[in-house]
């Protein structure tokens, strides 16, 4: 089968790998219908988080159930499924509270997992899933279904980016009549713009100085933008709220500079979510959130929970968050995808097998 594989630093590469196989009766084969690339791939892409040896990449896919160990119940061969970026075991202390990115056995696309059996990445034509009986995630519709309706690319994102953007506003406890402000204007923090309207955030201020990236906030529930970064931040947001600050904010990036002004643009006693993957040295000043009474939660999205409550909104339409895709490509052109993304020639990119 082709298989997304990373060699180092800007080198990605659609190579012929075994096909995965049943290893343990707690598996399932899932034929992926789409994947995408993740802006926390980019960090393996771009030499940030440096890669060791050659090895399959990519955690987010949609598909179909082509085998099951006789130990899964929870789906049958042929239903089209989500799976999250996180594989869980459903019943472990973090599992039952809601957290399964935290399970006891969290396996990961990529990774060996607890047993030290391979598990292949997202970004291929096939993928062993462990741990498949709480991780697959059927959507009650048929491929056919799906594909005619358009639901692909929404359904995607329920994997990772649109539950980690939902994460992100649910631990800033973003609530009816609130100020939201969203630092990140990729695929997550415009996943987080929506979450924040979903959760009936009353102004959404989208932190954005790429036009096309704005817009698209816009569309998605953001009121609206500010471009300043840094020390002018805090001062072009209470421009647009007549002096005030917002009740939350959402860090959606992941470096220092990000926390930063995540904290800065928040009033006294203001929450912020964060959900970037830690890179570039983000660090929390404690002193500077006594004396101001922040709140700070968040970190790896509990994707497999927050499908229960977004997959309802997105069979009856009344979101959309597949349109943070901006570029389609077949797997075989996973280079180009990478490429587009590290150059911000594309927000997120679908991938075909």
């Amino acid at each position: 089968m082709l298989a997304a594989v990373i060699h180092g630093a800007r080198d990605v590469r659609a190579e012929e790998r075994p096909d995965p196989t049943i290893l343990t009766p707690g598996d399932a084969v899932v034929r992926v219908v789409a994947a995408c690339v993740c802006g926390s791939d980019l960090w393996s892409y771009r030499g940030v988080a440096p890669t060791h040896e050659p090895h399959p990449i990519g955690h987010e896919l949609v598909g179909v159930v082509e085998e099951l160990g006789d130990e899964v119940t929870s789906a049958k061969v042929g239903d089209f499924v989500i799976v999250p970026f996180s594989l869980s075991c459903g019943q472990c202390q973090a599992c039952r509270a809601g957290f399964p990115s935290a399970c006891d056995v969290v396996t990961f696309f990529g990774s060996p997992d607890r047993q030290g059996l391979p598990v292949d990445g997202a970004q291929g034509e096939r993928v062993r899933i462990p741990l498949a009986q709480h991780s697959l995630f059927p959507v009650g519709l048929t491929e056919e279904e799906v594909e005619a309706r358009g639901l692909v690319p929404h359904l995607l994102t329920l994997a990772d980016v649109m539950s980690t953007g939902y994460h992100a506003a649910v631990s800033a406890h973003v609530g009816p009549g609130d100020v939201v402000a969203v630092v990140g204007d990729g695929a997550v923090g415009l996943s987080g713009v929506l979450a924040a309207k979903i959760l009936g955030a009353r102004r959404i201020v989208a932190m954005s100085r790429h036009e096309d990236r704005a817009a698209l906030a816009r569309r998605l529930g953001a009121t609206d933008v500010v471009a300043e970064r840094g020390a002018e931040a805090p001062a072009a947001v209470r421009a647009l709220l007549d002096g005030d600050l917002a009740d939350a904010a959402l860090e959606c990036v992941g470096t220092k500079e990000s926390m930063d002004q995540a904290l800065s643009v928040v009033r006294g006693g203001g929450r912020v979510g964060f959900v970037g993957v830690p890179n570039g040295g983000p660090e929390l000043p404690v002193g500077r959130l006594f004396t101001r009474n922040l709140t700070v939660g968040g970190g790896m999205a509990s994707a497999r929970r927050y499908m229960e409550e977004l997959l309802p909104r997105v069979l009856d339409g009344s979101i959309q968050p597949g349109a943070v895709f901006d570029l389609e490509l077949p797997l075989a052109e996973v280079a180009e995808a990478y490429a587009a993304m590290d150059e911000r020639r594309a927000t997120k990119v679908l991938l075909r097998p």
